[in-house]
């Protein structure tokens, strides 16, 4: 057992909440005030039921006594036969076959209350099943059932699933970074220790007798994440990143590699390192316009990372000789990364962006999602096909074979060239992607319904709706060939909805318009940028992204930075001028790492 007292790390689990790793189950039922003990029979269901779907995932802790919300309510009125019961509910109330890994079990007293803390490591032994034959796994908050066979993976596939967790010999605390794990330790409690960081977060563990932190058992994980000097105990902790001159790399003498890095260090380090390298090839410089440089994103730079930090946190670090590679070609940035996709994830599901809820690597999964770069599992790859939609660029192109998972970004149009070329006779109103969804509806003087805008667009909301078509409307763009009441009655007559009968039609721009100057005067509102400060040097542009979105749409971050940290401030634009007066005016403080951000109308820069 570990020395960190259970209390504590019960006490820590429930200041972080439920989560894919944490569930928290009441023993009361009623009405608040008339509460009173639930049927001893199915709290122990709730509890084989949650461990084994833990034991199915990732591992997890389960506290029986304590409200979803986190208030401790305890075993009130529980004997102590009744509360050996319920410990004894992972051995009985599990299928006999496939019997759980150790499970550590204790009564801990938190707020005067008894709660019963279980804990259960992820297994790679068996498909573990309840003693009534439901098989279930823990997919981000809940409990699901799910088929034995979508948990089954072969002996290589065990291989590299244990290799985060197992216990290396002839290492101490001296071989890791300890500043790195101590700014980690304050990510996930704010004056956690270090050993308690390393013990909570499953990295380390102490004998019976053995409490000081040079005796600290450590895991590969803790290694890999923190280790001085990584090179020592894996080969291969690195990224190699290779820009190709032309759409494929030649050998030999029609070698056209331009340049070849490659980010050596601990995984905490590497997740920086290596999108500072990657960062400056996403980008390419020409003349714009007013025959003035500027630099332009190939790809979207938040799907990069989120591409990269995928390959990191789910590769296969079993495979020793082999390390993350990124090739960026002329036409195409691809990531490959050892080890193919986890037998209980199908490719398709990922390209449906039906999310994948396994992680390969548990240990390190659970520290790169404590420190925030990573969010639910699944959520990634969705976000990456999201961003390349929101870009108009094709979706990503993913490839698992046994040699690895490789994922390709292009910066392909989306559209087809015969959209292209349609759209190409209104490049002069600068659309947006939503804009271009509707009037790809006209082509070919084809005649549409408000039904088929909404499904375009994925619209699901009427103001929403109202503000697109305004806009439209005011270029003289969409236009109705029949009138609204008209249309009504005609679609009374087919017996259909009036939102599925057909009405709109596109009308190419007029010669001389004069709706142009509108939107770049728009465009060019000062008060749309708004300048942030009081950020922690440890914020993300992916967090300020993450918040400012939540408020409405943000047309551009600029986040400056020196030595790969944030600077403490950013500029955020938003397309709409409401928004950002709505903030500036909210009494309500907005806060990231702990610090309310000073949130003020950026000045525009005075011209030359």
């Amino acid at each position: 057992m570990s020395a960190i007292a259970t209390s504590e790390r019960a006490r820590t689990a429930i200041e972080l909440g439920e989560s894919h790793f944490r569930e928290f189950k009441s023993a009361l039922e009623g009405e608040p005030g008339k509460k009173k003990k639930r049927p001893i029979k199915d709290i122990a269901t709730n509890i084989a039921q949650t461990l084994v779907a833990f034991a199915n995932a990732d591992g997890g802790e389960l506290l029986v006594g304590v409200e979803d919300s986190g208030e401790v309510t305890g075993l009130e009125g529980f004997s102590q036969s009744e509360i050996e019961l319920l410990k004894e509910a992972s051995v009985t109330r599990v299928h006999k076959d496939t019997p759980l890994p150790t499970v550590r079990k204790t009564l801990v007293s938190l707020d005067s209350h008894n709660v019963l803390y279980f804990s259960v490591a992820k297994s790679v032994e068996y498909v573990h099943v309840t003693s009534d034959g439901r098989c279930l796994q823990r997919r981000d908050l809940e409990s699901v059932p799910v088929s034995s066979e979508a948990v089954q993976f072969d002996r290589r596939e065990i291989q590299s699933r244990e290799y985060d967790r197992k216990f290396v010999d002839g290492v101490s605390a001296d071989d890791l970074d300890l500043g790195l794990v101590r700014i980690v330790a304050d990510q996930v409690l704010k004056g956690m220790s270090v050993e308690k960081c390393l013990q909570y977060l499953e990295l380390g563990e102490y004998g019976l007798s053995q409490l000081s932190l040079s005796q600290l058992k450590l895991r590969k994980a803790a290694l890999l994440l923190f280790a001085k000097s990584p090179a020592k105990w894996h080969p291969r902790v690195q990224i190699r990143i290779l820009k190709i001159d032309g759409d494929e790399l030649g050998t030999g003498e029609g070698y056209n590699a331009i340049s070849d890095t490659t980010i050596n260090g601990n995984i905490i380090t590497l997740v920086e390192d290596a999108w500072e390298a990657l960062r400056p090839h996403l980008v390419h410089t020409k003349f714009d316009k007013s025959a003035r440089f500027e630099q332009k994103s190939i790809y979207p730079e938040l799907a990069c990372r989120e591409a990269l930090l995928n390959a990191i946190a789910h590769r296969d670090y079993s495979e020793e000789g082999r390390g993350i590679e990124v090739f960026i070609y002329s036409n195409r940035l691809e990531i490959k990364n050892p080890g193919s996709l986890l037998s209980s994830i199908r490719l398709e599901d990922i390209v449906n962006q039906k999310g994948a809820h396994q992680s390969r690597n548990t240990y390190i999964s659970r520290v790169l999602r404590e420190l925030g770069y990573m969010r639910e599992l699944g959520e990634g790859m969705r976000r990456i096909y999201e961003l390349m939609h929101r870009n108009e660029l094709a979706p990503p192109v993913l490839k698992s074979s046994s040699d690895g998972f490789t994922i390709t970004l292009t910066h392909r149009p989306l559209y087809s060239g015969k959209d292209l070329l349609w759209l190409s006779q209104f490049e002069q109103f600068d659309l947006d992607r939503e804009q271009k969804a509707i009037i790809l509806l006209g082509q070919e003087a084809r005649v549409f319904s408000a039904q088929e805008i909404w499904d375009a667009v994925g619209i699901v909301d009427t103001e929403h709706y109202r503000k697109l078509m305004s806009g439209l409307v005011k270029l003289d763009i969409l236009k109705s060939q029949i009138s609204k009441d008209e249309a009504r009655k005609l679609a009374a007559k087919k017996k259909i909805p009036n939102k599925q009968f057909p009405r709109f039609e596109i009308s190419l721009p007029k010669s001389g318009s004069t709706s142009v100057k509108a939107q770049k005067a728009d465009i060019s509102d000062s008060t749309h940028t708004l300048f942030i400060s009081n950020l922690s040097f440890e914020a993300t542009r992916s967090e300020v992204f993450d918040i400012m979105t939540s408020f409405g749409t943000v047309a551009n971050i600029h986040f400056p930075l020196s030595k790969g940290r944030s600077k403490g401030y950013c500029l955020v634009e938003f397309e709409s001028s409401s928004v950002a007066k709505a903030l500036l005016a909210s009494a309500t403080p907005i806060s990231l790492r702990d610090r309310n951000l000073v949130i003020r109308t950026a000045t525009p820069r005075k011209s030359d």
